[in-house]
């Protein structure tokens, strides 16, 4: 008789469906709360690419203010508006005149909806966003 029920025990393991439902339960909330902390770095991380080419560009036209005396010389070899390197941001002048500049660098592509919105970076250095999260220091 022994035999026989312990026979039984060794042939009766796996899972119920209970203890399937769970583990699923599980992995449903982990994978709920991980996803859009995944989607928010990768967009944090794009957005890098749209900072560096406001950087580029406006480095290019102090040269050129340094050089000319003015952003706006026509002998400069700044080019507006173009795509940042990896090609999420398009690059383009809002003011561009003798004394200022502002730039901005507008989501495309993936980038689309990413809630800091158009990049803003001016000759004085401020830095600015104009999205739904407006706020530059979480943006920049």
């Amino acid at each position: 008789m022994y035999r026989r029920t312990a026979r039984k025990r060794m042939h009766a393991r796996g899972f119920t469906l209970v203890e399937m439902m769970i583990a699923v339960s599980i992995v449903t909330i982990l994978a709920a709360i991980a996803y859009p902390s995944y989607i928010g770095q990768v967009q944090r991380t794009r957005r890098t690419d749209g900072k560096s080419a406001l950087m580029d560009a406006a480095q290019r036209l102090e040269r050129c203010h340094t050089r000319f005396g003015r952003y706006d010389a026509d002998d400069c070899n700044v080019e507006l508006p173009f795509d940042s390197a990896d090609a999420f941001y398009s690059v383009s002048a809002v003011d561009l005149n003798a004394a200022t500049f502002t730039l901005a660098a507008t989501p495309q592509n993936q980038q689309t909806d990413d809630p800091c919105g158009i990049l803003r970076l001016t000759s004085a250095g401020q830095q600015g966003s104009g999205g739904a999260d407006t706020d530059a220091d979480h943006c920049w």
